[in-house]
């Protein structure tokens, strides 16, 4: 083997764990480094903080959980998994985003990947699988679990059009009650531009006011009540 190849065969992965729950991270960290060509280069449980550090240390790969428990802390904008995702994919070049949850709704799915995600794995799936996504990523690839592709696939079968990231956080807020005038300010919009919003998810929702759009994001996987 010659001096280039023995280089190329050193360099690991560098990935940054981003979770909330600091067993669930111990316990990646340990699977990720008892793995040929993985390293673990830091962890953190808040989105916020995954922004930063992915800016500061570039990782090859960010492994993201979807659902941060300090999303809605202080502006509420910005920190939970999805936002952190698309944050990172928007300002960090060469840095790839690998969604590891327990869930594996199409929502969910179809969110993460408009939000830039090159993978989706389910926590509750074999270790080879994360091992695949996180490889496939850093190469520039897609890595779903075959759950996954298969909810995209079968989602894909008559279904209407899809919502935008920006429509889906809108969804959310009028879930949670919130006026026009208080999604504006909580998604730094013009109060003309929400309802510009509002039209199109009536439109492709087959919806006629706040309510039954809430009942109809909730029936297809965008929102899930209590989760």
């Amino acid at each position: 083997m010659n001096d280039a190849s023995a280089v190329a065969v050193s360099v690991s992965v560098r990935i940054l764990i981003v979770d909330d729950h600091a067993v669930v991270r111990a316990g990646l960290r340990a699977l990720l480094e008892g793995e040929p060509g993985l390293d673990v280069i830091g962890e953190t449980g808040e989105g916020e903080q995954a922004v930063l550090l992915a800016g500061r240390h570039k990782p090859d790969v960010v492994l993201m959980d979807l659902r941060l428990t300090d999303a809605g802390t202080g502006s509420g904008a910005e920190v939970g998994g999805i936002a952190a995702t698309r944050r990172i994919t928007s300002t960090v070049p060469g840095v790839n985003v690998v969604v590891l949850t327990s869930y594996g709704s199409r929502g969910d799915v179809v969110r993460a990947m408009e939000a830039g995600a090159r993978g989706y794995v389910l926590k509750a799936g074999p270790p080879e699988e994360l091992f695949r996504a996180v490889r496939a990523a850093a190469a520039g690839g897609m890595g779903l679990a075959p759950e996954v592709t298969a909810q995209l696939v079968g989602g894909a079968i008559g279904a209407g059009p899809a919502l935008s990231g920006r429509e889906v956080e809108v969804v959310g807020l009028l879930a949670r009650g919130h006026s026009n005038r208080a999604i504006a300010a909580a998604l730094h919009l013009s109060e003309a531009t929400v309802k510009t919003h509002l039209v199109r998810i009536y439109r492709k929702l087959g919806t006629e006011n706040r309510a039954s759009t809430v009942s109809e994001a909730v029936r297809r996987g965008l929102l899930e009540i209590g989760g």
